[in-house]
This record gives C-alpha cells, structure tokens and sequence, in this order.
C-alpha cells in the first residue's frame, strides 16, 4: 500500500470516530489543518540543520503534547486564538479558528496517535498533498458538509490546464479558488522539468506563480494548507490566498493565466454599480467603473472580473453555467465584448452530472485577451460538445481524464488554432455567424440526442431523474432571478 493511500485511511478513520460528536467531514478536515501545521511547524523547528521557529513558542506544539484534560482543550483554544492574529500564512490558516473537538481525550488521541506519531517533513510534498487532497475530496462529497460547491473535479481541472499549459514564466490567479484545485493544477504542470530550472525560477514558482481569493474563512485555511502541503509557499511568509470578496474591487494587480470555477447560484452579495451607471440590489454599493454591464447575476460579475484581472496577451479558462451562454440584456452585452475585445476561442459543453452542485449544467470558456483593435479579435469560436449522448454520475460512472482526451487533443495546445481540424464533436462558428444568432446565443447544439428517438438506448432510470432533478433546479433558479430582477424599484418607471 502506496504511503499516501496508508495515510488517508489512517486519517479517515479518524473521521469516524468523530462524527459520532457531530463533527463533519469538513470541520474535521479544519482540525486536521491546524495540527498538522503545528506538528509540521514542530518538525521544522527541531531539524538538526537549519532549524527555523515558524509559530511563537507560546503556540508550540509541544504544549499540547504535555497538557492533558481541560488543560489541553484550554492550550488548544488559546493557540488557535493566538494564531488567528498572525500575518500572513500563517493567520490564514488559523483566522477565527474554533476547537470543534469537544471530547479532550478524542483530542488527545488526535494529537498523539494520528498527527505526532507520522514525520510529515520527511514524508514529502507527494504523500502529504495527496492525502490531504483525497480528504477534501472525500469532504465535498459528504451531502451533509455543502463542501461540494468549492470542489471542481480534478479530472476536469487536469485537462483544462493541460489547454491552457502555464509555464513557469507566467502567474497564475484563480478568483475564486476554493481549496485551491486549479493553483495545483496548474503549478503541478509548470513544475515539469524543474530540476533545469533556474533558482530565480523556482522561487517564482514557490512563492510568486499561483494566487488565490476566497471569501469564506474556513474554505481559504484549506487552500492555503492545500498549497503547503504541495510545496507552494511558505508556512512564515507571506499568505498566497487572499480572504475577501473578489468582486468587491479591481485589486489593481493583472495576471498572465486566470483559471476560475466561481459559486453557482445567480445572486450577487454585493449592489454594483457599473460604468452604466445602473445598480443591481441593495445590499451596500460597489462602484466598480471597469465593469461593462450592471447585474446581479453573480457569474456574469465574475466573468467581468477576470476580463478585468487578465493581462494582455493573457490567457483565461472559466467554468460557467449555460445562462451565462444565453441569459439575454447584461448577458448579451457581455458576450458581444467577449467577442469583439478578447478572443473568445474555445468553448468546452461539459456533460451533466460532474458537480457536488445540483441543477448544473456547465461549460469552459477559453478566451485570450487582447490590445485594443477597431476590428474584433474572435474570428471563430470552436465549440466541443461533451453533453450530447453523454452520462456521468459522481458515483457509478464519474467523468475521468481519459473521456477528455479527444478535447484536449482537438484542442491542439501549441498550435494555431487555423489547424484545428473539425469533427462530429468539434464544430467552428465564425464571427458573423455568431453575431446573427438571436441575443448572441451561444449555446450552440448540432448533436442529435439518441436517448430522445431510441427508446432502447435511454440511459439508467437514475440518470434520467437526476438530469431531470437538474433541469428542474436550473429553471428554478433563473425564474427566481426574473421574479427578484421584477420585485427590484426600477428608476426608470413612472409612478
């Protein structure tokens, strides 16, 4: 047994005993980053050579190997306070971080048995990042948790960096980055060949390739252990993962690549205030004057953000739901600029039932951005159709890297994109062609649905209620919008 898989089972089997307390997969997971990051921290600091003092000795772990009873749940919660106040790394980790662990004897069994019993330092980036890795994994699929929705699966992940192939000479930034998937991904693929890299490259690619926002507390401490536990900056230097709302303000800073899956759902948690001059709801005003179109649609934000955020010549990848293909007014003004003042170039129809979200139905645009022109940038947009004829479940019949191999090698990585070469999933749609189409409707199908005319050939009684469950909760969502855009004052109208 490989020592990552020894290890998880090791870790997973705790889980268990603590769910009986009511402690959650992710809540778990939580603790787990807070002591394995002392324990880590300890290793670091009594190492032979070059020992380094990450955490203050007032929060050492060695404290909590000598407590015991109420004076280990009190020097863990004091640690966990103290901690939370640091800068950087550090105070991302234990930012208003909470002893769920209620039980100090389970605690004690943690500390002692799990965590101080393995060499974490030794055990190298590999073991430790693939075990912490299958935990996330295992949390997002836990119903229960609600973790699913910051969980984008890795096969995925895999094949939309392998399109967008990040090198060690670019930075990357992920908006809204979740446990931080698509950062070590991507660092994963610029790190081929590191041995004949130069040290000024290798300390880009530690401290300076990949950054993250996140704007829950407890899902930005996974990420950032993430990342640690990866190889990918430093526990005393300065945090790789902003804690805020990325749709709050132009954060003034451009970045090569931009690889997103932002939160489904269409609600906005802030009023903006676009170059329009329109607002959308009235939660607190944002004026956000790079912003092409006013809307509360919360995945059309995000698109603008990151046609924001991306440096020219820059290459972006984005998970977005089907409205964002053909929700007409702010929709459409925004694919109208996507196509004239970026080159929209690829657009990937993912199959259904790949999110821990329900009521998904999702696709990857692939856009480059470009200096101003008076002439549009898109000349065609190559659309892949992954959905057609296609069925996958989390469980039974889960997407794999290998269903997206014929993707990737359509997509041609390296090469111009004139060479593409059409097939019966790969279609190209010229620039007129698209601007004709109604509200620039780009959900584009040419597929026929085999399950819809060969009534031996329909997929499992399971599917079928699930792809309807899906269909279901996406209409209701965007009838929820038009009933919350419809109740919002107009300006405009006479009293």
């Amino acid at each position: 047994m490989s020592d990552a898989r020894r290890l998880v089972d090791k870790i997973w089997s705790y889980a268990h005993v603590l769910r009986d307390d009511g402690i959650g997969v992710i809540e778990y997971t939580e603790q787990l980053t807070y002591l394995l990051f002392l324990k880590m921290a300890h290793e670091r600091a009594t190492r032979k050579l070059n020992p380094e003092q990450i955490v203050p000795e007032a929060y050492s772990w060695q404290r909590l190997l000598d407590a015991e009873g109420a004076a280990l749940e009190t020097e863990y919660t004091l640690t966990l306070q103290g901690l939370g106040r640091q800068p950087g790394t550090l105070g991302t980790i234990f930012r208003k971080a909470q002893n769920r662990v209620q039980d100090p004897a389970k605690l004690k069994r943690l500390i002692h048995d799990l965590i101080d019993k393995e060499q974490w330092s030794s055990a190298g980036t590999d073991v430790n990042g693939d075990a912490y890795e299958s935990l996330l994994a295992k949390g997002a699929s836990d119903k229960g948790s609600g973790a699913g929705q910051y969980f984008t699966p890795r096969s995925v992940i895999a094949a939309i960096v392998e399109c967008v192939q990040p090198s060690v000479a670019d930075s990357v930034v992920d908006p809204a980055c979740g446990t931080g998937g698509f950062l070590l991904g991507a660092h994963e693929y610029a790190s081929r060949g590191a041995e004949s890299m130069t040290p000024p490259e290798r300390e880009h690619l530690r401290n300076g390739f990949a950054h993250g926002t996140e704007l829950v507390d407890g899902t930005a401490r996974l990420a950032a252990m993430n990342l640690l536990l990866h190889g990918i900056g430093e526990a005393n230097g300065e945090s790789l993962i902003d804690v805020r709302d990325s749709l709050a303000a132009d954060p003034g800073r451009r970045w090569s690549v931009v690889l997103a899956n932002p939160p489904f759902g269409t609600k906005s948690s802030l009023t903006m205030v676009g170059a329009d001059g329109r607002e959308a709801t009235d939660d607190r005003a944002v004026e956000r004057q790079d912003f092409v179109v006013t809307t509360s649609n919360k995945q059309l934000n995000f698109l603008q953000h990151i046609m924001t955020i991306l440096e020219i010549n820059g290459r972006a990848a984005v998970v977005m739901p089907d409205n964002v293909l053909f929700e007409g007014g702010a929709g459409e003004t925004l694919r109208r600029r996507l196509l004239n003042d970026f080159d929209l170039h690829t657009l990937l129809r993912l199959p259904t039932g790949l999110f821990y979200a329900q009521g998904v139905k999702a696709n990857v645009l692939f856009f480059d951005k470009r200096p101003a022109s008076e002439t549009p940038w898109t000349s065609k947009l190559w659309v892949y159709d992954l959905r057609t004829n296609q069925h996958f479940t989390l469980k039974q019949n889960p997407l794999t890297r290998k269903h997206l191999d014929d993707f990737v090698e359509s997509y041609g990585s390296g090469k111009a994109h004139d060479e593409r070469v059409e097939s019966e999933r790969f279609k190209a749609f010229a620039y007129d062609e698209l601007l004709a189409r109604d509200k620039v409707n780009l959900d584009i199908r040419w597929l026929r649905d085999e399950s819809l005319e060969d009534f031996d050939n329909l997929p499992a009684p399971e599917i079928v209620a699930r792809e309807i469950v899906e269909d279901l909760t996406a209409a209701l969502e965007q009838f929820a919008a038009v009933a919350a855009a419809l109740e919002r004052p107009d300006p405009d109208r006479a009293v």
